[in-house]
């Protein structure tokens, strides 16, 4: 295709002038008001149309007045100052609000030699489906951050650590104390005894409850990345890093509490950074320069036996002093058995509210199921529990639960004969094992844990998920009591 260049105009400034005239005509036709200032913010000029909206008849009656005595709420001297544009603002005035667009005019040297302004509507339903998308988008932004702060908020209570018992009324109590003061509290115990509701509790009870309750499972997340887990990182800290960076969990929890799960399984190169964040209560993601303060409450939770980590080198002494200023040991069940009947009750009417319509009644156990609930050793706690009453409530199609029901939830190779139940209960004179308590319970255990693999066709996984304990606790089990996958 050929182009006539003859009409071309051989001085492009030309050009730019006419396109500037052109630009501002247009405008000035086209919007409801035109308006410029110089840099001391004095009128220079303004069209006929906007100087009679604010009630001049004659334009050169505004003429070097101040820009706020001829139109109120006027930011014109915002831009001139700044030098900065204001491109899509409201206007507000005793009519109707105007959408207006502020722009600074600049000498050849780029100094700011006054502004220009523009109202672009006069009637807001024009911008009518701009402002329903940011109110929705912001409603949207205000709903995700109030579910955010929800879930990063205690969960349970001191009344959800159910049990009368001695043991369970001592816990409680030292866990009330905690929660007034400010210092880290290191919770032992089994898993499944509850030690994640401790921590719930405790920070619900604080003066932190207002803040974040952030936890991190320590043996759920690979090594590799609890430094990053734990500190956050820069943008391309590392390969397949967020280009945005990522925020640590020490900085999501600041105000508030940090709660450590599984803090023995944390490693020992990372246990010392960790010490160093307690200390000086400041850190630096990964591949930045940046110092963050933190103001974080820790409450770390361990099912092994801290002591004997330190012992044996593979958990650091200070970091252990550290943590344990006030410790608290969560009992097992077979320790609390008069908390058994309370706690299953108190799980069976949470768990008929789940089961309707199917079940349109409360769930009730005879004698001889509370008996066999007493009985069993419970390996996996209070989670095992719930997991074998949930399993009952789904799959029985009565409402009346009795020990033969329960029994086949329970696993038939780890649990005493019906008549051992029986005669436990009923004899005066006990039984004397003659095999010690702690191998009893080694063997009980692998026994059980060997049953559950068997039952799932040795799928770690969807045993531990069966059984109701976490599938690292699960590989660890199988690793130290040399069971066979």
């Amino acid at each position: 295709m050929h182009t006539d260049w003859t009409h071309v105009p051989v001085d492009y400034g030309d050009v730019l002038r006419r396109a500037m005239d052109s630009l501002f005509k247009t405008f000035e036709n086209l919007s409801e008001g035109t308006f410029i200032v110089d840099k001391n913010a004095r009128v220079v000029w303004i069209n006929k149309r906007y100087a009679a909206r604010f009630g001049f008849s004659d334009p050169q009656e505004v003429i070097g007045r101040d820009c706020e005595s001829v139109i109120p709420n006027s930011l014109m001297r915002e831009v001139v100052i700044t030098g900065k544009p204001i491109l899509l603002d409201i206007l507000e005035n005793d009519r109707e609000p105007l959408v207006v667009t502020r722009l600074p005019l600049k000498d050849d040297h780029g100094e700011t030699v006054g502004a220009i302004g523009f109202a672009l509507f006069d009637e807001m339903k024009a911008l009518t489906p701009l402002f329903s998308h940011y109110s929705r988008v912001q409603q949207e932004l205000i709903a995700t951050r109030q579910s955010l702060a929800q879930a990063r908020r205690a969960k349970y209570t001191f009344a959800s650590f159910v049990g009368t018992s001695a043991v369970s009324l001592d816990v409680k109590r030292r866990a009330r104390r905690a929660a007034q003061v400010d210092s880290p509290v290191l919770l032992s115990g089994e898993t499944g005894t509850g030690k994640e509701l401790l921590a719930h509790a405790i920070h619900g009870a604080s003066a932190r409850a207002a803040r974040p309750l952030v936890s991190v499972n320590v043996a759920a997340i690979p090594d590799t990345l609890l430094e990053v887990e734990f500190f956050g990182a820069s943008a391309g800290a590392y390969t397949g890093a967020d280009r945005k960076g990522r925020v640590g969990k020490f900085e999501l929890a600041d105000g508030g509490t940090l709660f450590l799960d599984e803090i023995g399984d944390m490693p020992l190169a990372l246990q010392g950074k960790l010490l160093r964040v307690l200390q000086e209560k400041e850190f630096e993601p990964l591949g930045s320069n940046r110092i963050v303060r933190t103001d974080v409450r820790i409450i770390a939770a361990t099912s092994a036996d801290l002591p004997a980590l330190v012992a044996n080198g593979r958990f650091r002494a200070d970091l252990f002093y550290r943590l344990n200023v006030l410790s608290i040991h969560a009992p097992p069940l077979r320790e609390r058995t008069g908390d058994i009947e309370a706690l299953v009750y108190a799980m069976l009417e949470e768990l008929s509210a789940d089961a309707s319509p199917r079940h349109s009644g409360q769930f009730v156990l005879h004698d001889d199921a509370r008996r066999l609930l007493a009985a069993y050793p419970w390996p996996g706690n209070v989670r095992e529990l719930r997991n074998t009453l949930e399993r009952a409530v789904m799959l029985s199609d009565s409402e009346q639960i009795d020990a033969r029901t329960l029994r086949s939830f329970m696993g038939t190779a780890s649990f005493p004969a019906p008549a051992v139940v029986e005669t436990a209960a009923q004899s005066a004179v006990p039984h004397v094992p003659h095999v010690p308590y702690a191998q009893a319970m080694i063997e009980f255990e692998k026994q059980f844990l060997s049953d559950a693999l068997r039952a799932t066709g040795g799928r770690v996984a969807e045993a531990a998920q069966h059984i109701g304990i976490g599938r690292a606790t699960m590989y660890k089990k199988i690793a130290a009591l040399g069971i066979e996958v």
